[in-house]
């Protein structure tokens, strides 16, 4: 009797809670006629400050507006876990708090609208993961980070119209057709809505994928506004996107140096690929299967180039597929892709086999194949071309020894002894040979080097000639620019070319298959450029020229000076001679007496001198020197 007593209270407190209503908040139940409905909850009192706590929890649409509600504090609405449409447009809120929406599971259309939101925690999107509309109109945005792209994947309307965003990032056009590579539908039920009008839209190539969807006639992205107007630079404000044309913005395109490679078992292989673009993009590889790509690396040489390389060492089974070359910028991505083969590189032959051992009739061209029922073994195929008619195509690793096997294990015996009779080996002795091979490479040396090339020499004793040999050579301490010339042992010398004037190299003599570290190598210098001995004997003939002409000039000027010399001591014996005392005459005239002769014959009249009238010159006293005759009658004039 006690626990029903309990349960009739618990329901009578359920019936009295469940139709109960916030007291500043207006409930409504959307009733059917089969019982069923939808409850809605409007909240627009303006004295309300606080979310409400006590909201019904079968609530499936809650509004709250034109409130003086200013935060939305954590896990406000993690009770109404029937919640489809949240509506909180036009209070005073300024803060979200990440964990806001916890719990909020079906909810399907967030309106945040006319608000002063700056900061949104986008990550609080992933409690939300049937959300479709996401309305964040009229805040203070400035910005939308790269890390909330994830979780813009599925909506498909997003209003960010008259916020404070001049960017965006440029991943974010990529989740969206056509730049996510979907197929272009026609479907209205498909269309994305977004609206970005009434923003300070800086237009550049951060935006370019923006600019040019906004160009497109046919793509599910909608725009509420189709006048979208870039702000800035300068030279593009009050541009619309549609007729926006950036400068210095190019997609990348992206070149490989193979499309398919095949490799033997075991090699290394080299993955090259340039990149263009601007902005220079970024370079990375991926296999097409998902696994890890390593041991890569990339340089860009300029402005809007970038190559990169891909190693892969001593290559396996597993490593043969598709390795794209992806490379992005902000105005786009490009990628290219390169198929890998794998081969086997275990081709050893071996002489017919004898009836008897029980392989069928012989023939020259016998293939011998192990048998299919052997457990444990392990078949490497070849598809490099024999050097002779018969091939082993396949290899077996020899089983261990149990009871089962026995049988078998007899079965392969003979012929490995037929082998050894007539000097043929398997793989692992062709390995030991290899290595013989290295070892039996000796006395290298470099003869005639010049500015780009160089000869290398070597003696190989007790090798076939025709062993394959591999000279590596690069400058010294610089093994990533390594050239290789494949050669012969019986060859002896090899040309180097292409190399550097003035510069240190090493060289290195590998025979394929051998231990690392001990191929024979050499260090070598190549001689100075021709031309810099040319300058110089340009420079030497043109001095000498200068020189036979200048000397000339020299000797001129020499005597110029001495003759100066001599004729400046000349003048100092002349003055010493006019230093001496000197008389001489002096002549006086004098004006005629004027007569009544109409047509006088002289006006002057000479008088003659006597010698007591001489004059002393002397350039010590000129005051004697002016000593004259005078008359009464007559001026005194004189003429040396």
């Amino acid at each position: 009797m006690r626990r029903l007593l309990y349960v009739h209270v618990l329901l009578c407190c359920l019936s009295m809670a469940h139709p109960f209503c916030p007291s500043q908040c207006t409930c409504v139940f959307h009733g059917r006629t089969d019982g069923t409905g939808t409850r809605s909850v409007l909240c627009n009192d303006p004295d309300m400050s606080d979310i409400p706590v006590n909201v019904p929890v079968d609530t499936v649409k809650l509004r709250v507006e034109k409130t003086a509600v200013r935060r939305i504090p954590t896990e406000a609405f993690y009770y109404l876990v029937e919640l489809r449409y949240l509506w909180i447009t036009y209070n005073s809120i300024t803060s979200v708090d990440s964990g806001s929406f916890y719990n909020l599971k079906v909810l399907h259309e967030l309106r945040l609208d006319g608000n002063m939101i700056s900061m949104f925690p986008w990550e609080s999107l992933k409690e939300m993961p049937r959300l479709r509309t996401l309305d964040l109109h009229n805040n203070r945005l400035t910005n939308v980070p790269t890390e909330a792209i994830p979780y813009l994947l599925n909506i498909t309307y997003l209003d960010l119209s008259s916020n404070k965003l001049a960017t965006l990032p440029s991943d974010l056009m990529d989740i969206w057709p056509p730049l996510n590579g979907a197929p272009i539908s026609t479907n209205v039920s498909q269309k994305i809505v977004i609206g970005l009008q009434d923003n300070p839209w800086f237009c550049d190539c951060k935006i370019s994928k923006l600019i040019e969807i906004s160009k497109m006639t046919n793509t599910p992205v909608v725009f509420m506004d189709l006048f979208l107007t870039c702000s800035g630079p300068e030279n593009l404000a009050g541009v619309l996107f549609q007729r926006a044309e950036l400068e210095n913005c190019v997609k990348p395109s992206v070149m490989t140096s193979a499309t398919k490679i095949t490799s033997p078992l075991g090699s290394n292989v080299l993955l090259r690929c340039d990149a263009t673009g601007y902005p220079t993009p970024t370079l990375y590889w991926a296999k097409t299967d998902g696994s890890p790509v390593n041991n890569t690396v990339q340089e860009s040489p300029g402005d809007g180039i970038r190559w990169s390389i891909m190693s892969l060492h001593g290559i396996l089974y597993k490593d043969a597929g598709n390795y794209s070359c992806k490379a992005k910028n902000v105005a786009g991505s490009a990628e290219a892709t390169i198929s890998v083969s794998v081969a086997g590189t275990i081709s050893t032959t071996i002489p017919p086999l004898k009836p008897s051992i029980g392989t069928g009739p012989t023939s020259q061209f016998t293939t011998f194949t192990p048998p299919t029922d052997i457990p444990n073994t392990l078949l490497v195929t070849s598809t490099i071309l024999p050097r002779s008619p018969t091939t082993l195509s396949a290899v077996t690793k020899k089983p261990k020894t149990t009871p089962s096997n026995g049988l078998q294990r007899g079965s392969l015996k003979p012929a490995k002894i037929h082998q050894g009779g007539n000097g043929r080996k398997l793989a692992a002795d062709e390995k030991s040979k290899k290595n013989d091979v290295s070892e039996s490479v000796k006395d290298l040396k470099i003869v005639e080097e010049t500015s780009d090339s160089a000869v290398l020499l070597w003696t190989a004793d007790g090798v076939p000639n025709e062993s394959p040999l591999t000279v590596v050579y690069s400058p010294y301490g610089e093994d990533d620019s390594k050239s290789t010339v494949e050669t012969n042992a019986g060859s002896g010398k090899v040309l180097l070319e292409g190399l550097s004037s003035g510069m240190r190299y090493s060289v290195c003599l590998i025979a394929k298959g051998s231990a690392a570290g001990k191929d024979p190598c050499i260090d070598f210098y190549t001689l100075d450029n021709v031309e810099d001995t040319g300058q110089n004997q340009l420079f030497m003939i043109i001095s000498g020229i200068a020189c036979a002409l200048v000397l000339p000039l020299i000797a001129l000027l020499l005597y110029k000076i001495l003759a100066l010399y001599c004729k400046g001591h000349s003048t100092a014996l002349d003055e010493e001679e006019l230093e001496k005392e000197s008389y001489v005459k002096f002549e006086t005239i004098s004006m005629k007496q004027r007569t009544l002769t109409s047509h006088p014959t002289e006006l002057w009249a000479r008088r003659p001198t006597h010698e007591s009238e001489r004059m002393l010159l002397c350039s010590r006293s000129s005051i004697d020197s002016q000593m004259t005759y005078k008359s009464d009658s007559s001026r005194s004039e004189y003429l040396c």
